[in-house]
């Protein structure tokens, strides 16, 4: 027979409901929108807690970033492009809302093929049967020419690719990330992992050439990021490669004795994976700042985020002209 019995419950100590603490209440809950909403009432209804809050401030750390000529960065990887948000992003870039890129070389590729035949994206299962996948003819050449052209122009990667773009007039340049980022002066890096990109199989491929540029566009983030204070970074879709270079990055700043120690950092993706949580959205903010993983479908959160920022930007002009009437 057990020597434990059934308590019993009479001496159980109680409160009153209304002494408790709650983390949930009817004043943050979600309100609903009628038909002939605007989306700026859309994004005013969203819940104040877990994720809608985290939306709304990373929102607002954007465009409070901006607005006092903090720098944005976009960190991404190529699923981004596929998705086709090119450009979402290069309209960020064009009206002030985003001060700088950084791709993998995926991401260069992928920018690269769209801006010269309006498609990317092939069947990598059905390649790797017979050994034709990443082995396109014009990207191949083309792509490691550009390095080449690089290496000998002094330039980095991101804006070596970029002036190929508008040097071989490429028919759908005004989609490519990588061109206007040549255009209109904003730094747009590559950073590339030897081996996992299709040029690297190709004949013109010149592994020094390759990491001399990646190496330039390493130490032109550097710069970028040294000048972080009171910025926002966003990787947005890369789990391994940028945020090791991010943190990389953001060390050598510091050790420089760049002040970078206020600032907000977002990773935002389908997945939380390991190194974005701990290499940009925890160690960087450890001691001042702020870090947000915002969980969500690329082609559906980056037209809201770069919305609901727009109309933020502009509520404040707006705000901003009325004070100067009055």
């Amino acid at each position: 027979m057990s020597r434990y019995s059934s308590i019993d419950l009479e001496g159980v100590k109680t409160y009153p409901l209304g002494e408790r603490k709650n983390k949930v209440q009817v004043q943050s809950f979600a309100r609903p929108c009628s038909a002939s909403a605007s989306f700026r009432d859309f994004v005013a209804s969203l819940p104040d807690i877990l994720a809608g809050r985290d939306f709304v401030q990373v929102v607002e750390a954007v465009a409070q970033a901006r607005r006092n000529d903090r720098p944005v960065i976009f960190a991404m990887g190529a699923h981004v492009i596929k998705c086709g948000l090119g450009p979402v992003l290069i309209d960020l870039m064009q009206r002030g809302a985003v001060t700088a890129i950084a791709l993998n070389g995926a991401g260069a590729i992928h920018d690269f093929e769209v801006a010269l035949i309006g498609e990317t994206s092939e069947d990598v299962a059905a390649g790797l049967r017979d050994g034709t996948f990443g082995m396109a003819e014009e990207t191949g050449r083309l792509l490691n020419e550009a390095v080449c052209e690089g290496v000998r122009d002094g330039t980095g990667m991101g804006e070596a690719v970029g002036k190929k773009v508008i040097a071989i007039g490429a028919p759908f340049q005004d989609y490519s990330i990588l061109a206007t980022g040549v255009k209109i002066g904003i730094p747009v890096t590559v950073h590339v992992a030897i081996g996992a990109d299709i040029v690297h199989m190709h004949p013109h491929f010149d592994g020094a050439a390759t990491g001399e540029m990646s190496l330039r566009d390493f130490r032109l983030l550097i710069s970028v990021i040294a000048d972080l204070q009171g910025g926002v970074y966003l990787n947005v879709g890369s789990a391994v490669l940028l945020p090791e270079v991010f943190l990389k990055a953001l060390n050598v700043a510091r050790n420089l004795g760049h002040d970078v120690t206020q600032f907000t950092t977002v990773n935002l993706d389908m997945y939380q994976h390991y190194r974005p949580l701990q290499n940009v959205v925890s160690r960087p903010v450890f001691e001042g700042g702020r870090g947000y993983a915002i969980t969500g479908h690329h082609e559906l959160m980056i037209p809201l985020l770069a919305l609901a920022v727009l109309q933020r930007l502009a509520e404040v002009g707006e705000a901003v002209e009325e004070e100067k009437r009055r």
